[in-house]
């Protein structure tokens, strides 16, 4: 949240700004007021930070010069959306957790190397959903041993015995939703009723 001072300094910076922008564009007082309605008086008080700016007044403001309204009242650019994750090594994997608040399911995609090629079964309370990015996955599960190709998914209840690595033939690339408590993955929407898509 913007602390007070810093809005108060940004709301007395309007008035200057916009004195310097008419200037700029040659635009006198009288015909600023009768391109916007306003009152020359008006606008000089806003201009001389006498007057606190307002939507009604910068409105038609930036209409007449054709700027946006954020340009008038010097709004801060917008932070870097960019999300920069950090990858750990896990056991000779990357592991680039996806998540970023603690829950029950957390998202994470994994590079799983060559050597990761001898099978060692585990078990553990949760449900597991994997999608191969890249590469060739080799997926032990109790008494199946399965190979999956890019685009393909498995998903499995980690209580019974699991292991999961390449086929040594490269390294692998997946995304991996893991419920720590059994929690199940949605893949898809459940569809509305017959009755209300009719409507």
């Amino acid at each position: 949240m913007e602390h007070p001072s810093a809005i108060a300094a940004a709301l007395a910076e309007v008035g200057p700004r916009l004195k310097r922008l008419r200037n700029e564009r040659g635009v006198t007082l009288a015909a600023l007021s009768e391109a916007t309605g306003i009152s020359k008086s008006t606008l000089s008080r806003l201009e001389a930070g006498e007057r606190r700016p307002s939507l009604e007044l910068l409105l038609p403001i930036s209409q007449a010069h054709q700027v946006p309204l954020d340009e008038l009242v010097g709004a801060p650019e917008v932070g870097d959306p960019r999300v920069r994750l950090t990858p750990k090594h896990v056991n000779g994997n990357v592991v680039l957790p996806l998540t970023r608040q603690p829950g029950p399911l957390q998202a994470f995609k994994m590079v799983l190397p060559e050597t990761r090629a001898t099978p060692e079964p585990c078990t553990h309370e949760g449900y597991e959903w994997i999608y191969v990015l890249s590469g060739r996955l080799r997926l032990i599960l109790a008494d199946h041993d399965l190979v999956l190709d890019p685009g393909e998914v498995a998903e499995f209840d980690t209580r019974l015995p699991h292991w999961f690595g390449s086929t040594g033939q490269g390294p692998v690339e997946i995304l991996s939703l893991l419920g720590r408590q059994g929690e199940r993955m949605h893949v898809r929407a459940r569809p509305r009723p017959r009755d209300k898509l009719a409507r």
